[in-house]
């Protein structure tokens, strides 16, 4: 194996080249993804992360260039010198950008051997993900995975020029943290110095951009590594990054619109999408009323239909018990889609709401004049029409119904509506709907823990007008609050938050903090609210989400370098793992071993 000299300098990547390079000598470096040795000639195709390339050795080659080239095995570390030809008659290969041409090698340096890797690194592997996280640096080496995170890097930096050039101060905030008492689980860092005290790990940098703004800064922007201890699902990460900002003097308007802007440049500059229109904006509630989510896909409509005045005096129990307990029965109507569902399919339908808590699903089919139905023989003439009627039901449509408490009915619904729309296969990635959920509830009940909490944080200012409820109903007070939604997904949220120290100390009076709870976890805060604080709010993307819908990909480890898997572990270095005893002794920690057992 060879080393670099002085003179071994890359004079351009490898899909770089093309036709109009033909004549021109240069320096390439990178991976042997294949030699093919056909006696008098060996052709190697040359990759790395722009692409590939074709090196080729003849006759002409010098003999020993021609003994290393033919030694050449998949993932070797190559320097090839030559010049750019065009490619022999009949020899053209259209599938990839530099096929017309190929490379005369004149000079060969292998700079590394490899032994033969676990899988091919080829795109679109269908090799099982463990093994391709366990070994990820070469996973990384795959074209489209390596374009993923290549081409999140290109959003980042659009997300860097956009706010600067709105006058906001990119400022890092510390990693090390005080534990916070509300939201997700803390990953906590035991501290050496202060035997017995512990850091936590930021599952955002909510407080320090408020101080932030005390302090003046008034526009802050930050790539923020945040962590939450939480449970994984196919769009979250234990530790994630938010594309992190906030404002002074600002209203939800103010942070809206500047946050809108940042998605229409962003699509125009990454997409090439020219987006005019404002993106449509819905109360909360009226997302729940009409989809049963607070993030709703917008790209199809089967929207909720509340029936509960129809059926509250029906002979069927399973309805008007369901209104009789505080509850509603609701209804998606999918028109012309009777012929699409099967009993059989409709049985796994009921199955997926049973996951929401429903227990059951009734449903009507009008197969072009055909009738079927789980619940019509329960119900009078003159009952089953009046449904039909209130929901527009017409030959070869389907409807689906729910009866439960409002929660129930809303998760099952929401999230029906969402499955049908798969099965029927009518969503497109490339039709991108946006919308803004605002006027979020201010707290959302806990009726096992029997207290409330707050639906964002604990620092979103309540409407003005909503303000005297905190003290006499809780659960009808509205936030300052606004999501930014994108086909079902929540992008990202923010708030304006709470700048007097008074109404601050109320919200967290509502949380159950009584005032010495509240200056040993928020002192420093509502101490700074003291010394002048201008109303403020922000908004924080997620940015692995947001590059996921750019890129069209479902899994969120495939826009993410080093991601963890679902029990939160890292498999490439085996992370967490235990420390030696040493390094407990230094933290004052002891480790307690549990048996597991058997149940």
């Amino acid at each position: 194996m060879a080393t670099l000299e002085r003179t071994d300098k890359r004079s351009c990547y490898c899909a770089e080249l093309s036709a109009k390079n033909v004549g021109e000598r240069i320096c390439l470096m990178g991976w042997a993804q294949r030699q093919r040795d056909l006696g008098s000639l060996i052709f190697i195709d040359l990759r790395d992360r722009t692409g590939i390339v074709q090196l080729a050795f003849d006759d002409n080659t010098d003999r020993n260039i021609f003994a290393d080239a033919f030694s050449v095995r998949s993932e070797y570390v190559l320097c090839a010198k030559g010049v750019v030809r065009h490619r022999g008659e009949g020899a053209v290969n259209k599938n990839i950008p530099t096929g017309e041409i190929e490379v005369a090698i004149d000079e060969f340096k292998i700079l590394s051997k490899a032994q033969t890797p676990p899988f091919e690194i080829v795109e679109n592997s269908e090799v099982k993900n463990e093994l391709r996280l366990k070994h990820r640096y070469l996973d990384l080496r795959r074209p489209d995975l390596s374009r993923n995170i290549l081409e999140r890097s290109k959003i980042v930096k659009i997300a860097r020029d956009y706010y600067a050039e709105n006058g906001f101060v990119d400022i890092e905030t510390p990693i090390l943290v005080k534990p916070t008492p509300e939201g997700a689980r803390d990953y906590l860092v035991p501290s050496r110095v202060h035997p017995g005290s512990f850091y936590a790990l930021p599952q955002s940098p909510q407080i320090y951009k408020q101080i932030l703004m005390v302090s003046g800064f008034d526009r802050y922007f930050q790539i923020a590594k945040c962590f939450r201890d939480e449970d994984l699902r196919a769009d979250r990460q234990p530790e994630f990054t938010q594309i992190d900002t906030e404002m002074s003097f600002v209203c939800e308007d103010d942070v809206m619109n500047m946050h809108e802007g940042f998605l229409k440049y962003l699509f125009k500059q990454y997409m090439g999408i020219e987006m005019t229109e404002p993106f449509l904006r819905l109360t909360w509630k009226e997302c729940m009323e009409r989809f049963g989510s607070d993030k709703p896909d917008m790209r199809f409509g089967y929207e909720l239909q509340n029936i509960s005045d129809e059926v509250k005096d029906c002979g069927f129990k399973v309805f008007a018990g369901a209104v009789e307990a505080g509850g509603s029965v609701r209804a998606i109507n999918v028109k012309g889609a009777a012929d699409k569902f099967s009993r059989k399919e409709i049985d796994a339908l009921t199955d997926f709401v049973k996951t929401y808590k429903a227990k059951g699903l009734a449903w009507y089919k009008n197969n072009n004049g055909e009738v079927t139905s789980s619940y019509a023989k329960f119900l009078t003439d003159e009952e089953n029409a009046r449904i039909i009627n209130r929901l527009g039901v017409e030959a070869g449509d389907v409807v689906f119904i729910v009866a439960d408490k409002d929660k129930v009915v809303f998760d099952a619904l929401g999230a029906l509506r969402c499955e049908v729309a798969k099965k029927l296969g009518i969503l497109k990635k490339d039709d991108f709907k946006f919308l803004w959920v605002t006027e979020f509830p201010l707290f959302e009940y806990d009726e096992e823990e029997g207290r409330f909490y707050a639906m964002h944080h604990p620092f979103t200012m309540p409407m003005e007008e909503d303000i005297p409820l905190l003290d006499t109903d809780r659960g009808a007070v509205r936030a300052k609050a606004y999501d930014i939604v994108l086909n079902g997904t929540e992008l990202g949220g923010g708030s304006i938050r709470i700048h007097d120290a008074e109404i601050q100390k109320k919200m967290f009076e509502c949380l159950g903090l009584d005032e010495e709870a509240q200056q040993l976890k928020f002192g420093f805060l509502l101490e700074a609210f003291k010394y002048g604080t201008p109303p403020h709010g922000g908004l924080a993307f997620g940015l692995d989400r947001l590059v996921m819908h750019l890129l069209g990909i479902d899994d969120i480890r495939e826009v993410i370098a080093f991601p963890k898997v679902q029990n939160a572990s890292e498999l490439m270095s085996m992370c967490p793992a235990p420390t030696d005893q040493k390094a407990l002794d230094e933290l004052c920690i002891a480790v307690t071993k549990t048996e597991e057992t058997n149940e």
